[in-house]
């Protein structure tokens, strides 16, 4: 089980959603993380390993004023409970994803997005999503 939580709209995104984590905690322990998109479209991804108040730490005083994002609690199905694997995942730095669900798939996904010069950073089936999408 994991959490999603998404925002948008006028107010800053940020608090708004670590505050929506901090009700969906109980469904993932494993890591937790955020992406917010700023008005020069810049993307900020955080994300940490174990409670969400470590996220918190991590992002204290750094969050960017944005008024768009989204927020993931993990509880590991493929790969470790490590930074690495937290979501948010991200393409290029221009696409970010948070799922919840298996890709069954993944892993012919995975080849042929290697194939096409995608570099994978995680253990997870999610980051072909975010590729798949920058594609």
């Amino acid at each position: 089980m994991c959490g999603i939580i998404a925002y948008t709209g006028e107010r800053p995104a940020g608090p708004i959603l670590l505050e929506g984590l901090r009700h969906l905690e109980y469904r993932g322990y494993d890591s937790s993380g955020i992406a917010l998109v700023d008005s020069a479209q810049q993307l900020y991804v955080r994300r940490a390993t174990g409670k969400l108040a470590n996220l918190i730490k991590r992002v204290e005083g750094t969050l960017p004023t944005a008024s768009c994002g989204v927020g993931h609690t993990r509880w590991a199905t493929h790969g470790e409970p490590a930074n690495r694997n937290a979501h948010p995942h991200i393409s290029n730095k221009s696409v970010s994803v948070v799922h919840n669900g298996i890709i069954e798939n993944y892993l012919e996904l995975k080849d042929s997005q290697i194939k096409q010069g995608y570099k994978f950073t995680s253990d997870t089936d999610t980051e072909v999503i975010a590729h798949a999408i920058d594609f």
